[in-house]
């Protein structure tokens, strides 16, 4: 009998080792993000690691499920353990996090950390973040044009405003309502006509004087609209430029794609990303400075930001850009998925045109500016 329970108590360490856990992971995002942890990631990671499970669960759309997650983290502030080992993040609360000493340094810690150059993996709207995030993915805004219509696309900010006055009515977007594409616009406009330093607006600091020198470049955007088409969101522009009721305007990339190998866009329909720059943002992999399995979070992190795993998971699965260099993920791509991704819009435009969303304080006070000056 004690030998039975031996061999049984070997077993069982076998079948389950002592240091098998459960990852908890929590996701800001649609339900697509939740998806993709539990769906894809899991799986292969558990596989990788026997014993070790992972739980994902969604925190709600948008900038409120970021701001659940931030909430969550300041009622566990006082607590020996936070209850989440890995957490996905909008860009514009890492920065609070990391201020309020919630979140682990630990991108020195794993192999992929070196896999990432951008700066926005360093800066997060005006906050120092080195070290604390790792990219998921990133979205990024460009223009997208119907080819049959626009037979020489507009490749600046000046040259839009040029090509719109020239083609009544053919360019939309939404303004600031209804999608960030709209918004991303705007922001990249004041980027290009307004009279500061685009720089400023990106890093800080706030000044309130840089406030007052818009009025120009929102003149102009006002003048601009009276010969573009206002679209009601992100949909609506991608339905309409579908429809060929108009022939340009700012989308999302990975949209534009799914709509694209959905059928709902004519494949021929193309993307430019003018200069000097439109905004997009990045998602982020954080975790907790009270973490309760620390090194396995780490580990889930490096595996999740691979360059496999960022080229079937994040460009494969989703027509996101990687959230590492794409230089590391091509390699791990077909080319026709590498093609299809890159064609219109290269990684040396992303580099030079990529824009972060300004600092909130710029970024509220240039969407107040766009309702008194635009709107109106």
């Amino acid at each position: 009998m004690k030998t039975f329970l031996s061999a049984a108590a070997l077993l069982a360490t076998v079948a389950s080792p002592a240091s098998a856990a459960e990852l908890s992971v929590i996701t800001a995002g649609d339900q697509n993000m939740v998806d993709y942890i539990n769906e894809y990631l899991a799986p292969i990671f558990e596989k990788e690691n026997p014993g070790d499970t992972i739980r994902a669960v969604g925190t709600g759309p948008g900038d409120a499920g970021s701001q659940k997650i931030l909430e969550r983290f300041e009622a566990q502030a006082g607590s020996e353990e936070s209850d989440t080992d890995v957490a996905v993040v909008h860009e514009k609360f890492v920065g609070p996090m990391v201020e309020k000493g919630f979140l682990k340094k630990y991108r020195g810690d794993i192999a992929t950390g070196d896999l990432v150059t951008s700066d926005k993996a360093k800066m997060a709207l005006g906050t120092d973040v080195d070290g604390y995030v790792m990219p998921m993915f990133s979205s990024q805004t460009a223009i997208a044009y119907n080819p049959a219509l626009v037979e020489n696309p507009p490749k600046s900010y000046e040259a839009i405003a040029d090509w719109a006055k020239a083609h009544p009515q053919q360019f939309g977007y939404n303004g600031i309502k209804g999608g960030a594409s709209g918004v991303s616009f705007v922001m990249g406009w004041v980027y290009a006509f307004g009279d500061g330093d685009a720089d400023k607006l990106m890093n800080g600091p706030f000044e309130d004087g840089e406030t007052r020198k818009w009025d120009a470049a929102l003149e102009k955007l006002k003048s601009f609209n009276e010969v573009a088409t206002l679209t009601p969101g992100n949909a609506g522009t991608l339905d309409m430029l579908g429809r060929g009721e108009i022939a340009m305007g700012p989308v999302w990339v990975d949209m534009f794609y799914s709509w694209q190998a959905d059928g709902k866009l004519p494949p021929d329909m193309k993307l430019v990303l003018p200069a000097p720059g439109m905004p997009g943002q990045p998602m982020h992999y954080v975790i907790p400075e009270k973490a309760p399995h620390p090194e396995l979070a780490e580990k889930f992190v490096e595996f999740a930001t691979s360059p496999k795993i960022q080229a079937e998971g994040i460009v494969k699965r989703f027509n996101w850009y990687p959230g590492i260099d794409a230089q590391h993920v091509k390699a791990e791509l077909d080319q026709a998925s590498w093609d299809k991704l890159f064609k219109d819009v290269t990684p040396d435009d992303l580099a030079n045109y990529a824009k972060p969303f300004p600092i909130a304080p710029y970024n509220n006070a240039i969407l107040e500016a766009y309702e008194r000056q635009v709107a109106n």
